[in-house]
């Protein structure tokens, strides 16, 4: 069966079936993650699941920003006591840090595009309200906060590499807002996962670019979003079969999104990744 891609939406006649996922496919292992951000004016922080084949791996990040202070961990072994995603919920406890969230559901997007003669799969819910609490060496701290939620899944090429953004943020009128921006992957001109979410509404961003120093992100008709890092994860792992190499800063943004939607007070994270996988 020839599948009809890309494909946006909310998952009503999504053209493959999520649950009937091989292990492989044309020879390429199947990837998978959960990844959840929260960008508050305190704490930025993320937390994420991954299984590349039956490889596993967690993460998690806390950056607080009143103490100037990043705290992470990227667990291979055993790495499922430590984070735990279940739909609608973060939970990590790791050293001394505990982090105990409960995310609200948003209006979904999901993607699935071409790879070759395989394909991808990403579900994404940007500006999503997300609340708990978040235990720092003893210190706990109340978490209100807008975030985002990334599921992706597919078989993707051997070699993948993408520039993404997330953030959240509110407009020059008083709404939210929330975008997830991306090149390299599900980047198709349209049916891609380029979205803003404006009080909750998602609607499709034209393609864009990014600053090679992830200073920016801009778009075709001249929009764009300034970036200000202020922490940085990045990692670099090489398993000869695998190998990873990342960059993501926390930081704040400031700029216009398409449609004249000023963002004046924007949190989020701007990332460059390379997988072979």
């Amino acid at each position: 069966m020839t599948l009809q891609l890309p494909y946006r939406g909310d998952g009503t006649g999504r053209p493959v079936d999520l649950a009937e996922m091989p292990m492989v496919l044309h020879g390429r292992p199947r990837k998978q993650w959960r990844y959840v951000g929260v960008f508050g004016e305190r704490l930025m922080l993320c937390a994420g699941v991954v299984r590349i084949g039956p490889f596993p791996q967690t993460f998690w990040a806390v950056w607080d920003r009143d103490k100037q202070a990043l705290r992470e961990r990227t667990r291979l072994r055993a790495p499922r006591s430590y984070v735990r995603l279940p739909d609608g919920r973060v939970w990590v406890e790791d050293g001394g840090v505990a982090i105990d969230l409960v995310v609200d559901p948003g209006v979904p997007v999901e993607t699935v595009s071409e790879a070759g003669d395989a394909w991808i799969w990403t579900r994404k819910q940007g500006a999503v309200r997300v609340h708990g609490t978040v235990t720092l060496e003893g210190e706990p701290i109340a978490v209100d906060a807008l975030g985002c939620v990334d599921e992706s899944a597919g078989f993707h090429s051997r070699l993948t590499e993408w520039e993404w953004s997330a953030g959240v943020g509110s407009l020059s009128d008083g709404r939210s807002v929330g975008w997830n921006l991306v090149t390299g992957i599900h980047d198709a001109e349209t049916g891609s996962e380029r979205t803003v979410w404006v009080d909750g509404v998602p609607t499709e961003l034209p393609p864009v670019s990014f600053a090679s120093d992830l200073s920016s992100v801009t778009f075709p008709s001249g929009e764009s979003l300034t970036f200000s890092s202020e922490a940085v994860r990045e990692r670099n792992d090489d398993f000869r079969v695998f190998k990873s190499d990342y960059r993501q800063p926390f930081g704040a943004f400031a700029g216009t999104l398409p449609g004249g939607l000023q963002v004046v007070e924007g949190r989020g994270v701007m990332e460059r990744h390379s997988a072979l996988w």
